[in-house]
């Protein structure tokens, strides 16, 4: 009979949930940091056009929005008929320049020699020299000309000004462009995070400061980058700096979260609470002993690294709170 109660009894004990560790904590009023959602886009931090250079027919667009250049490339090409006839133009007047100064120098030689013989002038041989001197000279500014008018045919290529992504491509080919349109837009010299905020919250914004971001691939955090004097339509514009952040699309809207005051509150840890029938409470140890306080919750927060929930009414500083662990 005594064997079989002492079996009953250790059988009991084993049966039983062990009975949960608990501390006492010191309730005190801390501080909380009050954030704002707003919604950020994500954008290049140089987005310049590709113009043309050169008034003409579009004859090749060798990019489609989302093509990655590089500084430099050439990315389409307009052409202008009238420059092939600009340079046949030149041609035609040098070869009749040169013409004239091979006549000219023919002259010179004869006159050279007529001179020697004493059948001419000093004074004619001058103005033969003169001659010959100012056809050189017509030739070669027509070569620079051409030159000039070389010139303008390279620059019928338009080049991509940075390396980056191709984002629009306004232009077609074939279509007569005018000289200084733009062909397409290229982003490039990195990506950052442009956020819009109310001017209310302008004063408590500094730059340095942590921000919590909301991406496709999860929540990820950024830094406060640079802050703009210039408020625009009532709201105050930002950068931020963001680690990581896709780029897949350009001007995407992103959810940020941005600390913009601070106040103070009383946080217990989510294990002091306890539910039952709706109702919250939290254990505080008391000089009779523990009683349970019916709380209203707040929002939760993570505390280096514990998950606390605010307390709106139900405790008051310097209350103990009693806190179990499994």
């Amino acid at each position: 009979m005594f064997v079989r109660l002492l079996f009953s009894m250790v059988a009991l004990a084993v049966s039983l949930p062990l009975a949960p560790l608990a501390e006492e904590l010191p309730l005190a009023a801390v501080s909380v940091t009050e954030w704002k959602a707003v919604y950020g886009r994500i954008e290049t931090r140089s987005r310049i056009p590709a113009r043309a250079r050169l008034g003409g027919t579009l004859v090749s667009l060798d990019v489609n929005e989302g093509d990655v250049v590089t500084a430099g490339q050439a990315i389409a090409q307009v052409v202008d008929a009238k420059i092939n006839f600009q340079l046949a133009s030149i041609d035609a007047q040098v070869q009749a320049l040169t013409a004239q100064l091979d006549n000219a120098k023919n002259e010179l030689q004869r006159g050279e020699d007529l001179l020697a013989r004493g059948v001419t002038t000093a004074q004619r041989l001058d103005a033969l020299r003169t001659q010959v001197d100012v056809l050189t000279g017509q030739i070669a500014a027509i070569g620079a000309e051409r030159k000039v008018v070389e010139q303008q045919a390279r620059e019928g290529a338009v080049l991509a000004p940075i390396a980056g992504r191709v984002l629009s491509v306004p232009a077609a080919a074939g279509a007569v462009v005018l000289p200084g349109e733009a062909v397409a837009t290229i982003g490039g010299g990195g990506i950052f995070l442009r956020i819009a905020v109310p001017e209310r919250h302008a004063a408590f914004l500094r730059e340095g400061a942590a921000i919590e971001i909301e991406t496709t691939a999860g929540p990820s955090q950024g830094t406060l980058a640079r802050i703009y004097p210039l408020i625009e339509n009532g709201r105050m514009i930002a950068d931020v700096e963001v680690p990581d952040l896709p780029e897949d699309f350009i001007d995407a809207r992103v959810l940020v979260r941005l600390p913009v005051d601070t106040r103070t509150a009383l946080m217990v840890p989510e294990t002091a609470v306890i539910t039952r029938t709706g109702l919250d409470f939290v254990e505080v140890a008391d000089p009779d002993g523990p009683v349970l306080r019916t709380v209203v919750l707040g929002q939760h927060q993570t505390r280096d690294g514990v998950v606390m929930i605010e307390i709106l009414s139900g405790l008051e500083v310097g209350d103990r709170v009693v806190n179990a662990h499994d």
